[in-house]
């Protein structure tokens, strides 16, 4: 009975072992859903007048590769024909969590602009609210970006290196869903599989682009388009909370 006991215990042991390692994710790939209402987006009431009612939520795919240092957030390449591909913003964000360094790529009017800048500090109130998401239980996170504009994340402790959808991090876990406050845009995870990207292969080249800082381009925008009511908007949504 002692050798059976021995066994059992060391057994037990093992077990929990394994599935500490399991349960502990520190690399991997996400693809994300985002879910934008464009009727939300785009406010006024001759919105629906060149947005019909079955088209107002536009659905994008964008996939997540990081480890415990770096991530890197694109869209999904796909082969299917896009409709209104205008209406939403696939931004491509490379974050650097050692050297505190973020290179995004923003796709304006078919330019890519390139903006090199530090990681954004935002203040996160944690919950007590959980919910499950692709199989994984999150709990949710508040951030208040503005007077006006607050944030909901739900994060995984599960997957342990703090990343996100676009710019997004700064959790104890993974960022596997998003969303404004008014449901207006939505992020969540379809899918974790568990590999070692190596994400230096999927870095976007700067080439011989010009690089500005956040600051630089909402400068240049602002002085070339802010005077018309369509630059405002676009000058929104290209520096809005994501």
């Amino acid at each position: 009975m002692k050798w059976i006991s021995k066994n059992t215990i060391l057994l037990y042991i093992i077990l929990f072992n394994v599935s500490a390692t399991i349960a502990q994710i520190t690399s991997g790939k996400i693809i994300y859903e985002r879910k934008t209402n464009l009727y939300k987006k785009f406010k006024g009431e001759d919105v629906r007048d060149w947005i019909k009612e079955e088209d107002k939520n536009k659905i994008d795919y964008f996939e997540l590769y990081f480890n415990d240092s770096a991530s890197l957030f694109r869209p999904q390449i796909s082969e299917l024909k896009e409709t209104m591909s205008w209406t939403t913003n696939k931004n491509v964000v490379y974050q650097d969590f050692k050297t505190d360094y973020r290179l995004t790529v923003r796709k304006i009017w078919g330019e890519e602009l390139f903006i090199e800048d530090t990681l954004y500090n935002r203040k996160w109130k944690i919950t007590d609210s959980k919910r499950m998401i692709s199989s994984y239980n999150c709990r949710k996170a508040i951030w208040q970006a503005n007077d006006t504009t607050r944030i909901y994340a739900w994060y995984c402790d599960e997957i342990i290196p703090s990343v996100g959808p676009e710019s997004f991090f700064g959790l104890p876990g993974a960022i596997l869903g998003v969303a404004t406050e008014d449901g207006g845009v939505i992020y969540f995870a379809k899918s974790i599989e568990v590999t070692e990207p190596d994400i230096a292969l999927v870095i976007p080249k700067k080439g011989k682009n010009k690089i500005y800082t956040h600051e630089e381009l909402k400068t240049k925008l602002v002085k070339e388009f802010g005077r018309y009511p369509w630059g405002k908007v676009m000058i929104k949504n290209v520096f809005g909370i994501w």
